[in-house]
């Protein structure tokens, strides 16, 4: 059976180049208001974040 973080991929912020297995607790979650819960980078706090498969 695959990990987690095998399935779920490895994600990158595109503004400080963090990486970390997408789902991982290294990332931060938070509620913004109108646009639901967000992945926020724990080095810069930037929310621009992607996960490739």
């Amino acid at each position: 059976m695959a990990s987690n973080s095998t399935t779920l991929g490895l994600s990158r912020c595109r503004n400080c180049g963090f990486e970390a297995p997408g789902g991982d607790d290294a990332w931060r979650r938070i509620e913004v208001p109108k646009l639901g819960r967000m992945t926020q980078c724990p080095d810069c706090e930037s929310t621009d974040v992607i996960t490739s498969r």
